[in-house]
């Protein structure tokens, strides 16, 4: 279908943050570039993880280098076996091209799976290689540790660093230990970190690291300990600055109740005390400050007052930017205004601000709700043509649950296809949206293909998913189905990571 062609996936595939920093790291040429495409490609459908990686790389006569090995394993960040093969097979290399973004890719893409035995192992494999790990590579782990809620393996993995990098641990590093432990939601663990290292002389306090706990605590709605942390920040004469004032006003703003119109004031009048107190400080609220009060018209289904707001901004001469936009736009979709969020996101892109995957997302939501298919289609075909930004794995989320809920199989296996083209994923999530689709709309054979596609890929399934896919083949009758299904899964279970003798992967706990 043509909204499904996808645009240069040279660029979709190097766009986000995490894969700017690793190119960066070597300088990638296009060339590099071109060659992992077809790298990754070869290898994500043609490779046998019980054969040698060499038989597919040699006969199309490939030599890795090491920006070619780094572009392949961004490309191969959500086929961790398949990057493990490749990095496997390069250290045969009679000439490794091994360097540190390559560890860290594969770290990450290791970790992200929650194969954290082979992340050590990778760690030690760094150290005997003569590249030792730095305190970055460490907090890739400790990031999917936290993550997975293993926080005290992280803390350990934390204080290990100094044993394996020469690099010296600086209070940056302790901040954004501090800052992963509050984004999930381990804002007590944290505050207990922070106070049982405050006099440790590599990590002194600083604003960043009072600004981080403030969050954790703003967003667990605590304002009240919020606020002491801004007091004892002052008590220690140090400055906040408008990103602290920011957190806290976000904290007010955050979560409250809008409705009735009543607590949408006090939650106004509270911000606007928020703003006296940044002004009585000497710091002018920024475009960040007033997008976050226009976030609360928007959750309050005030229209006219967000473009109000906007207006405003504009006479102050503050720039508005793509937070601002999404949250006017994100406030007419949802009150049912379809036609002025489109204008306003042709004004956006006129006046040089290029929306968002969040910006569009807005809209496909509320296509969603109005169970329009054909419109979602029409918008997604724009957002692709446009090039001014590229889908999410939450933007293809929403499309693909749409489109499960309309019984439209046909055009959410094109989306998913599409989703590979571009790179995007999929990822556990993913899989599990469409695997409980499929099984709601009792498409069995579907959902067996991608529960097996899911299990190869390295992805974990969950509990809740393994149990509704039994009991869906149980109830209709396919007993034979559900035993090859469990056949296979066995097999899996019992010969995964056997290609990797090296390492220690864990098999799937069923």
């Amino acid at each position: 279908m043509a909204f499904l062609k996808p645009r240069d996936s040279h660029a979709t595939l190097l766009s986000g943050r995490f894969t700017r920093r690793f190119s960066c790291c070597l300088g990638s040429s296009k060339k590099d570039e071109n060659d992992a495409e077809l790298v990754s490609r070869l290898l994500m459908e043609q490779h046998n993880p019980f054969h040698a990686m060499e038989s597919s790389l040699q006969l199309h006569g490939i030599s890795l280098t090491p920006n070619l090995l780094v572009e392949t394993l961004l490309r191969l960040k959500h086929h961790s076996k398949i990057a493990l093969s490749l990095f496997h097979y390069s250290t045969s290399l009679p000439t490794p091209p091994l360097t540190l973004p390559s560890y860290n890719l594969l770290i990450d893409t290791m970790a992200k799976v929650r194969q954290f035995d082979v992340v050590w192992q990778l760690i030690l494999h760094m150290d005997q290689n003569h590249i030792p790990p730095t305190p970055d590579t460490f907090l890739i782990l400790i990031r999917r540790l936290i993550s997975a809620g293993l926080t005290r393996q992280a803390l350990r993995a934390f204080h290990d660093i100094h044993a394996f990098s020469q690099s010296p641990l600086t209070p940056h590093h302790f901040c954004i230990l501090l800052d992963t432990l509050c984004k999930y939601g381990y804002v007590k663990l944290a505050v207990d970190v922070f106070n049982r290292n405050k006099h440790d002389t590599r990590f002194p306090p600083n604003s960043k690291m009072y600004t981080v706990l403030i969050y954790g605590w703003c967003k667990l709605g605590k304002l009240d300990t919020a606020r002491k942390f801004l007091n004892e920040m002052k008590e220690r004469r140090l400055e906040p600055n408008v990103v602290t004032y920011n957190v806290l006003l976000n904290g007010v703003c955050r979560r409250v109740s809008l409705h009735p119109d009543e607590r949408f004031e006090r939650t106004i009048r509270n911000a606007e005390k928020v703003f006296d107190e940044m002004r009585s400080s000497g710091i002018e609220p920024d475009v960040t400050s007033f997008s976050i009060v226009l976030h609360v018209y928007s959750r309050a289904h005030k229209p006219q007052l967000c473009l109000d707001k906007l207006s405003l901004m504009k006479e102050k001469g503050i720039c508005t930017n793509v937070v601002t936009y999404t949250s006017v736009i994100k406030c007419l979709c949802s009150c049912g205004r379809l036609e002025d969020g489109e204008a306003l996101l042709d004004e956006m892109v006129r006046n040089g601000v290029s929306p968002g995957a969040a910006t569009y997302n807005c809209f496909f939501k509320e296509f969603r709700g109005r169970k329009d298919g054909d419109g979602a289609l029409r918008l997604f075909k724009k957002m692709k043509d446009d090039g001014l930004c590229l889908p999410t794995s939450h933007t293809y989320g929403i499309l693909i649950r749409m489109f499960l809920k309309l019984d439209r199989v046909g055009i959410v296996k094109e989306i998913w296809n599409d989703m590979k083209e571009m790179g995007t994923g999929p990822d556990l999530d993913l899989y599990t949206v469409l695997i409980h689709g499929l099984c709601e709309r009792q498409s069995w054979r579907d959902a067996c293909h991608y529960f097996v596609e899911m299990v190869e890929n390295g992805f974990l399934p969950q509990k809740v998913t393994f149990e509704t896919l039994y009991r869906g083949l149980i109830q209709s009758d396919m007993l034979r189905t559900w035993r090859r299904l469990k056949k296979k899964l066995d097999e899996e279970s019992i010969t995964f990571g056997s290609e990797f003798p090296k390492y220690h992967l864990k098999p799937y706990r069923r």
